[in-house]
């Protein structure tokens, strides 16, 4: 049995002619006629009383008619669904990211997104940049959003949008009221974020030697919006993403850095599939950060 097979029943049932019936599907009768018969042959039982006046459903025919529309409605949903998901507006999108990323374009871009597709759903995995990368790679996932995007022949990678860095200090502290360069960080002492899984901290660590000193990292954490946190503890001084200093806090003060090279771009990763929905979602999170970056 095929969906044609329900598609001709269900047009015979409908106009109760074979003739009128032919006609709507843009088919011969006589083959019409005996896709019903090969029909109810198949299903072992006949779906339709025939006589030379009138063509009328038996029981197993109403019954039938029943499930077969139900079939051919989910048939449809299906084949809909299905482009959908190929034009990308629909399906389920899963994204990786850390939570500073999401001070940024991206949070916005998300709220954005559920509106403009309603049909997708949108699944946040909120992890670990290391950990991201290995979600990405193994399909858990289907864009990250990361600064300092591996190089790995595997991963693709695009700027998402730009952003620059803020040094964080402690109310008070003698350089919050003067001009800093990243060489006059010489002689304090650090909080990072972790060393061993963020590729941005290593970054970061390295762009201080190139200033002439080795940091001297107190304290790390995981996320940088967690950094903050540390600093108004008094364990150190801290290099955070621009948009993370957008989270005030009443005993820090937020500085931009003299001269600075550092770089808080963050990049959006895929496999190169070719994933529609995280094209889709890309495109959006671009565009937003265009518009406040005019």
């Amino acid at each position: 049995m095929e969906i044609r097979h329900l598609r001709y029943f269900a047009a015979v049932a409908r106009h109760l002619n074979f003739t009128a019936a032919a006609d709507s599907l843009g088919v011969a009768q006589p083959p019409l006629s005996q896709q019903i018969r090969d029909l109810e042959a198949e299903i072992g039982t006949p779906l339709f009383e025939r006589t030379t006046r009138r063509v009328a459903l038996t029981r197993a025919g109403e019954d039938f008619l029943k499930q077969a529309l139900a079939i051919l409605e989910r048939a449809e949903t299906a084949v809909q669904r299905a482009r959908s998901i190929g034009a990308g507006t629909a399906g389920i999108l899963n994204v990786g990211l850390t939570g500073s990323v999401l001070t940024g374009p991206l949070g916005r871009a998300i709220q954005q997104f559920a509106l403009n597709y309603p049909n997708v759903d949108l699944r946040i995995h909120e992890m670990s940049p290391d950990r991201q990368v290995t979600a990405l790679k193994s399909g858990q996932t289907d864009v990250s959003f990361l600064r300092c995007p591996p190089q790995d022949a595997e991963i693709t990678s695009e700027l998402a949008w730009r952003e620059s860095v803020r040094l964080v200090l402690p109310k008070g502290h003698p350089l919050s009221a003067r001009k800093v360069t990243l060489a006059d960080l010489r002689d304090e002492s650090f909080v990072f974020l972790r060393l061993e899984d963020s590729q941005f901290a290593k970054y970061l660590w390295q762009c201080c030697f190139e200033a002439g000193y080795a940091p001297r990292v107190t304290h790390q954490a995981v996320e940088s919006t967690s950094l903050t946190s540390l600093v108004a503890a008094g364990l150190g001084i801290a290099i955070i993403p621009e948009f993370v200093s957008r989270l005030a806090h009443q005993d820090l003060v937020y500085r931009p850095i003299a001269g600075s090279p550092i770089s808080a771009d963050v990049y959006a990763l895929t496999t190169g599939d070719n994933n529609p929905l995280a094209r889709q979602f890309i495109v959006l999170v671009q565009t937003l950060a265009g518009k406040e970056g005019r």
